[in-house]
């Protein structure tokens, strides 16, 4: 049998084995519906086959992490030679992420539980994945790079302490990943659920084993990042206090300020140069902001690495896989765009272009000799494929389908738009129609702004898109101002001014109806977090516009949700808090302001019905905005329909309870925007 299709059997067999039915939903299933037969809910919505796969720097082995059960992640390593795998698993509800190489031969990877707490950092050796062992638990250990002088010490962010009472950060460290002490230390990987708070004064004595020495923590602010040099040793790391961040460099044993304005620019990583960095010049209203180098001494930017006249840089940075150096960037603009300052590179990517007609193409690695590449291939119909490109050989291979459930052929084009702001200014929007969809038959319109609020929606697939349109919904994701690409338009005020960005939303549903295809009659809003915030506002603002909102782990009273990050006990001397007052203003003093941008105040001017769904166990933003809304919309008499679900934080992370969602979400919609009696 051959190794791909010897690997899809063993997911099938472990999916059948490890799954939780979620209704009828056949999880095991890896083909496309028959055609003909509507897809299930369950197919745009559950998480894919295969996520961050990474090739080892021999170009031997490919590791990643696979789905199998309803949502358990675990841990795959591919033979590229003999398509042989084994798999790294665990009992009870763990999930295995963040997998870095070390080796050929050796990786780590961070494990969480409950898809809401980091436990733990483990190790594993290929040939040896049945014997995984921790090297740090309960530390909040989180991976910040691997020296290439030193791979198997690699360089951890231990961001908090369980086993204290105090607890706290205990900083940066270099780890030993070497297998100390099977004896001591309790492996919750493949211990059960019991065994999640045992026996910690052992853990912490297998803790300390892995330590080979501590990093000095910066003395200013709350430390919120590190950077590693191109050649991954420690250099850099970024501090908040109230609302100012900060700058440092490693120098021996201190840490020295840096005069880069990080309030107000964007840092994405070390240079080529001890002190460099590549970053984007703080704010300049009326000019696109180019990447460059930075010089971190002097806060004195140099040479222009990738400019568009139309959009901020962002985006990220490639390198090379040998000496570390930035050779390349992807930049998220109106699509994706790829820009190489390597020759070699540029030839690279044309032959995979070629190779790859019609399809985005990225490189996601190499081997050291540059002959053999894992790339991603993704459309707005297709999702990620993952396959190696051997250029030596003049070979390629798929190595996985990240959602071979999804037929490409049945999915809808998205296609990129452009509307006015009401104040002159042009961005973008992301358009998916129904099929049938034209002036003759115009079709009922879903209106999904995005969360953040500073992100930015990009061209390529989306499964709630794609979900609404194979229901016969039209959907536009609109990025208003905010989202970044697009300050150097405005000016800096406008970034926190939430209602321009609702009003932003708005005026791109009024050239959407100008258009003709759509029904003015069945519109509706649906977002989640600052998407559900502008859910609500817009029907708040325009009740005669919209027909009904679907609001999801959202914001409704900016001047509560600032007093929860105050006094939560999770969030207690977090900067957030005082980013908020310093952003926003405080509410005492703003009343007028804070009222206006609460719509959970303004329940009664709503004419239509809502949706409201959120996890009881947000960290991010408390059930209670969601509660309360309920409890307003009661309080009025608005219709509305709800869905409030235990063990879960910000948004649905299990696959039952998203597949719940969906299914009550699709049947809102279908209530509310049915077409009126007589239609045709």
């Amino acid at each position: 049998m051959p190794g791909a299709a010897r690997l899809l059997v063993a997911l099938a067999v472990a999916l059948q084995a490890l799954r939780m039915e979620a209704e009828d939903y056949d999880l095991t299933r890896t083909r496309p519906v028959p055609d003909g037969q509507q897809m299930p809910i369950g197919d745009f919505f559950r998480p894919t086959l295969v996520q961050e796969p990474k090739l080892n720097r021999a170009g031997t082995e490919i590791a990643a992490v696979v789905t199998a059960g309803e949502d358990r992640h675990l841990l795959l390593v591919y033979d590229v030679k003999s398509r042989k795998y084994g798999m790294v698993g665990g009992n009870g509800d763990y999930d295995i992420n963040q997998i870095r190489w070390l080796s050929d031969t050796r990786l780590v990877y961070e494990v969480s539980a409950q898809k809401l707490y980091g436990i733990g950092l483990y190790a594993a050796n290929v040939g040896d994945l049945d014997n995984t062992y921790p090297l740090l638990q309960y530390w909040g250990a989180r991976i910040i790079d691997v020296p290439r002088s030193d791979p198997l010490r690699p360089l951890v962010w231990t961001s908090w302490n369980a086993l204290e009472p105090a607890g706290g950060d205990m900083g940066a460290a270099t780890v030993n990943s070497s297998q100390l002490s099977r004896s001591k230390g309790v492996n919750l990987l493949i211990a059960n659920n019991n065994a999640m708070w045992a026996n910690l004064q052992p853990t912490r004595e297998d803790n300390d084993l892995h330590i080979l020495g501590r990093f000095p923590k910066p003395t200013q602010g709350r430390t919120i990042g590190y950077m590693a040099d191109k050649d991954g040793n420690l250099e850099f790391a970024t501090t908040a206090e109230e609302a100012h961040v900060a700058l440092f460099r490693l120098d021996g044993e201190r840490w020295v300020p840096c005069p880069v304005d990080m309030d107000h620019g964007a840092v994405f990583g070390a240079g080529n140069k001890p002190g460099e960095l590549i970053a984007r010049a703080p704010h300049l209203e009326g000019k696109p902001r180019p990447l460059q180098f930075l010089d971190s001494g002097t806060g004195k930017y140099g040479e222009v690495l990738v400019d568009d006249k139309g959009y901020d840089f962002v985006g990220w940075a490639n390198r090379d896989p040998v000496s570390g150096e930035v050779i390349g960037a992807v930049a998220e603009r109106e699509g994706p765009h790829q820009v190489w300052f390597s020759d070699a590179y540029r030839k690279y990517q044309d032959l995979l272009n070629r190779s790859f007609p019609g399809l985005v193409v990225r490189i996601l690695g190499s081997n050291d000799a540059q002959s053999l590449f894992l790339v991603v291939t993704y459309s707005d119909r297709q999702p990620a494929r993952y396959s190696w490109v051997d250029f030596a050989r003049h070979s390629a291979g798929l190595f996985k389908d990240s959602a071979p459930w999804i037929d490409p052929k049945r999915m809808q084009p998205e296609s990129i738009i452009r509307f006015k702001t009401r104040d002159g200014r042009q961005l973008d929007a992301y358009l998916t129609l129904p099929a049938g969809a034209s002036r003759e038959h115009p079709a009922p319109l879903v209106v999904l702004p995005h969360g953040g609020p500073f992100v930015r929606e990009n061209w390529g697939f989306d499964g709630q898109a794609q979900f609404l349109a194979s229901r016969g919904y039209a959907v536009l994701k609109p990025n208003y101002r905010g989202s970044p690409g697009y300050d150097w338009m405005f000016p800096e005020a406008d970034k926190w001014d939430f209602v321009k960005m609702s009003h932003d939303v708005v005026d791109a549903t009024r050239a959407m109806l100008a258009t003709g295809i759509i029904d003015p009659g069945r519109v509706a809003m649906m977002g989640g977090s600052f998407g559900g915030y502008l859910s609500l506002k817009g029907i708040v603002d325009e009740p005669s516009m919209y027909r009904c909102a679907v609001v999801i782990s959202g914001v409704f009273d900016w001047a509560q949700l600032i007093k929860d990050k105050k006094y939560d006990y999770n969030q207690f001397g977090s900067p957030e808090y005082g980013f908020l007052m310093h952003r926003l203003g405080d509410p005492r003093r703003d009343v007028e302001k804070f009222d206006e941008i609460a719509p959970v105040r303004h329940i009664d001017r709503v004419k239509v019905p809502v949706f409201v769904s959120h996890g009881r166990d947000d960290d991010n933003v408390d059930v209670g905005q969601a509660t309360r809304l309920i409890s307003e919309l009661e309080k009025y008499h608005v219709p509305h329909e709800s869905y409030i679900v235990g063990s879960e934080g910000h948004g649905m992370h299990y696959f039952s309870n998203r597949l719940e969602q969906y299914e009550r979400i699709e049947a809102f919609l279908a209530k509310y925007l049915k077409p009126p009696a007589g239609a045709p």
